[in-house]
């Protein structure tokens, strides 16, 4: 759980004087809390919804992520969006404990949450703090933010900003010296292909090579960025511009040291050869084996969502 106490929250406390103790701390506390959403405008650190029976999770998974991408604020359900705003209270997320588990989940970012009852009805907040420095918050590969009252997608420009708060974005240099021809047609067209498979948009279809590396932003300014080469150079062209850029796999079937039972390097962009990395470890997926009552039941030793997360992030 989550508390901010403000100084003028001491002076609703003692209104209540005819409580005691702990009572009276708490119902002058929540009461302050009532009066400040009320009284709060909705933007870019809050957000407020009627919800009076349900309300959908994905929706408030993007707002969530929006919240976040502004620098963090709250979600808060029960309370009308419109001036005068007033408590309707919400039957939504009767567990708010498992809600707030799996926005985590879905965002990797911290939240936390509240309920009060304010005469009778429930009113329920989820606080999001900020994302992390030089990293968007997305949800289902979109980084979504608050555009005034909207909620839209992010701008690339502002992603752009983001990643640079770390450092010095090396891939959003450009090669000058390469051309597309130093790519991998192959690598390319698997791209388009996953890229209308995610995103459902069929008009990526109809792009020329050049406008589909124009749009995903491997060329900008009409200059090849170094991510178009890790993305998807041919192996001459990492030799040529990025001899640093390789991956080894190896399997080992203990701890001990010495050559590998099997090795492969590859030296080449990225999406020629994932599929090949994880078909190498799926090849020695074994079962493991778990009893839950009277059943016997089998998982795979190696998550293959999991795999490919890590490869991503690395």
């Amino acid at each position: 759980m989550f508390f901010e106490l403000k100084r003028s929250s001491i002076y609703a406390i003692i209104m209540y004087s005819n409580y005691t103790g702990k009572e009276k701390i708490l119902l002058g506390y929540k009461s302050e809390i009532i009066s400040d959403l009320l009284k709060s405008p909705e933007g870019e650190h809050y957000e407020f919804k009627e919800a009076k029976n349900s309300y959908d999770f994905e929706k408030l998974v993007r707002y969530c992520c929006a919240l976040a991408n502004c620098g963090g604020g709250k979600m808060i359900l029960g309370i009308t969006d419109k001036r005068p705003r007033e408590v309707v209270g919400t039957l939504a997320f009767s567990q708010p404990e498992r809600t707030r588990n799996n926005i985590e989940e879905k965002l990797r970012v911290r939240v936390d949450f509240q309920t009060f009852e304010e005469n009778g009805k429930r009113v329920l907040i989820f606080k999001v703090f900020g994302r992390p420095i030089g990293l968007p918050v997305q949800s289902d590969g979109i980084v979504w933010w608050r555009k005034g009252d909207s909620l839209v997608q992010m701008p690339q420009e502002k992603i752009r900003e983001i990643y640079n708060e770390a450092g010095h974005d090396f891939t959003n240099d450009f090669c000058l010296e390469a051309s597309i021809s130093d790519l991998d047609e192959r690598a390319i067209e698997l791209f388009r292909e996953k890229w209308i498979a995610k995103s459902g948009n069929k008009r990526l279809q109809t792009l020329t090579v050049k406008q589909l590396l124009i749009d995903c932003e491997a060329i900008i300014d009409n200059k090849l960025t170094f991510a178009s080469l890790i993305l998807f150079g041919k192996k001459a062209t990492l030799g040529r511009f990025l001899p640093q850029c390789e991956v080894i796999f190896e399997y080992r079937s203990s701890d001990s040291s010495g050559p590998a039972q099997y090795r492969e390097e590859f030296h080449l962009g990225f999406f020629s050869f994932y599929e090949r990395i994880w078909n190498l470890i799926d090849l020695r997926n074994t079962k493991q084996y778990y009893q839950e009552g009277l059943f016997l039941f089998d998982i795979p030793t190696f998550n293959e969502r999991i795999v490919r997360e890590a490869l991503l992030n690395a």
